[in-house]
């Protein structure tokens, strides 16, 4: 087992720095930099004082798979859960990456916080269109409402967190009526980070089509907005500064379409120096901005589900 170092001031600062260099810039080059960036202020497994449940199966496909993280110490109270959906363009990506810290740091720093972490992973396109990403969340999802409790994780206080195509996910599930369900609206919150919501704007290009297919003519239709905007559940949306545009200008558009509806805002987090990964590759670290204001909405949407439960 690796020693967590999580990091000094010193390094932070140098990746800050490497991170307003790099900007928006977002190709293969630019993300192995980013992992190569965060991998030396992370443990590595195992994860000390943490258990990882592996591979758990959720349904019947190869990658309906999840991990469950959980405290070795005894859990005294069931803890709120945080389902983590990863990026990866719709056509890659996976909830862990064997060799790296990641995306297990999302869940051991769930586990350390007061949650319980669950990592899951989904079918990928282009073998599976839209909206096979949203459907495996929703099974997913289902089985977390089934036997989280066996791993001290409390049903009725369960958040989705989606990163890029997996805030996509997170988003379509949140938006159509195929996905209504006592699951979906008894959730206390869903988190999104530098996600797509809109594929009238959405820029057209290969992954894109990947996922949603060829014909424009049905774009709309499958769009997330407006219905993500009208939700009930809790929302908390997140941007960093150095997103891609396409990923800035989604968010202004399910800002403004949530601000028609609802004459509010979801919560909202800008996180300065940070480029579309690093958000979440600094999870766990000393760089804990975004892991800190989680907490805050978790804590404000799960005091008033408990209340609404009472």
């Amino acid at each position: 087992m690796a020693t967590p170092s999580r990091g000094t001031s010193s390094d932070i600062q140098s990746i800050r720095e490497r991170l307003n260099e790099i900007g928006d810039s977002f190709n293969p080059e630019t993300i192995t930099e980013n992992f190569k960036l965060y991998t030396p202020l992370h443990e590595t497994a195992p994860f000390s004082g943490i258990d990882v449940v592996r591979d758990l199966h959720y349904g019947d496909d190869e990658r309906h798979r999840l991990d469950v993280f959980r405290p070795k110490a005894s859990i005294e109270t069931r803890r709120p859960v945080l389902l983590f959906v990863h990026g990866g363009g719709f056509v890659g990506g996976d909830k862990s990456m064997p060799g790296t810290p990641f995306w297990d740091n999302v869940g051991v720093w769930a586990a350390r916080n007061g949650l319980i972490g669950v990592n899951m992973t989904y079918r990928l396109a282009p073998a599976h269109p839209w909206p096979a990403g949203s459907e495996d969340l929703a099974a997913a999802l289902r089985w977390v409402r089934d036997n989280i409790g066996t791993y001290g994780g409390d049903a009725k206080l369960v958040y989705l967190m989606g990163q890029s195509a997996g805030g996509a996910h997170v988003a379509h599930f949140l938006a159509h009526d195929r996905f209504a369900s006592h699951d979906r609206e008894a959730l206390a919150g869903a988190i999104l980070v530098s996600g797509l919501y809109d594929t009238n704007t959405q820029d057209k290009g290969p992954l894109f089509k990947a996922y949603f297919g060829e014909d424009p003519t049905r774009y709309a239709e499958q769009s997330a907005l407006p219905g993500a905007a009208a939700t009930s559940v809790p929302l908390m949306v997140v941007l960093a500064e150095h997103d891609p545009v396409d990923f800035r200008r989604q968010y202004l558009d399910l800002l403004n379409v949530y601000l028609q509806k609802r004459r509010t805002l979801p919560h909202l987090l800008w996180l300065a120096n940070h480029g579309h990964l690093s958000t979440v590759l600094s999870l766990n670290t000393e760089d804990d901005f975004l892991g800190e204001r989680i907490l805050d909405f978790v804590d404000s949407t799960s005091a008033k589900q408990s209340a609404a439960s009472a």
